[in-house]
């Protein structure tokens, strides 16, 4: 805790009267973005495997918790304590198989007993589908979904199934396509991603890491495109898809 404390302390001095400015300016709202983008630096961090990125990034990350609670202490709502005391008799009572005398053999069985826990503690009410927060990207948010959904059984019983949903969805699209109707397009466009994180989920990848990840493929083999170009004496637009094309393919092979 010493150096949690630590950690504290400069939060303090960064708010004080003798402070930075930047810091002394920043709200709970001023700070969102940066809570967001922290996150997704973890996240990067976890899939290029550095441990010394990751211990970097989750600090990042904790700082601006920290610099929320500081906030809140401020404003006399609440403290790091608080979050601490809240999150670890949440953790106790949701895990009544370790820290009591429940016992579930199966993964299954202690995500049945969570939900319900959730149930209890008011995170979902009315609609199983509540309480995944809309502002989770669009793929992972349609994940939860469609795995919440298909916890009452309103789910396919298998990925042929869902397959063939796929090439139904194609077919609309292209259709809609004809028609050249720009909400249409849209919709029908929505409904083939949809369809793909079902396709994920049945084969059990996230669909949100799978998207990310490729992203990075594609700069890196992007990149790799621009530096042979470069090393040319060549601009990408003076240069043919086809050109283009061959050194991708290279890339692909680094």
């Amino acid at each position: 805790m010493d150096n949690l404390q630590k950690l504290l302390d400069i939060m303090s001095s960064l708010r004080s009267g003798s402070g930075c400015p930047w810091d002394k300016e920043q709200t709970a709202e001023s700070l969102k973005p940066f809570l967001v983008e922290e996150t997704y630096e973890v996240l990067e961090a976890l899939d290029e495997g550095s441990p010394e990125k990751i211990k970097e990034e989750l600090g990042d990350l904790l700082f601006q918790i920290v610099f929320h609670c500081q906030l809140a202490k401020e404003k006399g709502e609440f403290d790091i304590n608080d979050v601490i005391n809240r999150i670890s008799d949440k953790m106790i009572a949701r895990h009544p198989h370790v820290f009591g005398g429940g016992k579930f053999e199966t993964s299954s069985e202690v995500l049945k007993q969570w939900d319900e826990r959730k149930k209890e503690e008011g995170k979902i009410r009315g609609s199983i589908l509540e309480g995944i927060p809309k502002e989770l990207p669009s793929l992972l948010r349609a994940h939860k979904l469609q795995a919440r959904a298909a916890k009452v059984g309103f789910d396919w019983s298998r990925v042929e199934d869902v397959m063939e949903k796929l090439e139904e969805e194609l077919r609309e699209f292209r259709d809609a396509l004809k028609s050249k109707e720009q909400k249409e397009i849209e919709d029908e466009l929505g409904d083939i991603f949809f369809v793909l994180v079902n396709i994920s989920r049945f084969v059990g990848v996230n669909p949100e890491d799978a998207l990310r990840k490729t992203i990075s493929k594609f700069i890196s083999r992007f990149r790799y495109i621009e530096m042979k170009a470069a090393d040319a004496g060549r601009h990408l637009s003076d240069m043919t898809l086809q050109e283009m094309d061959a050194l991708w393919d290279e890339a692909k092979k680094k």
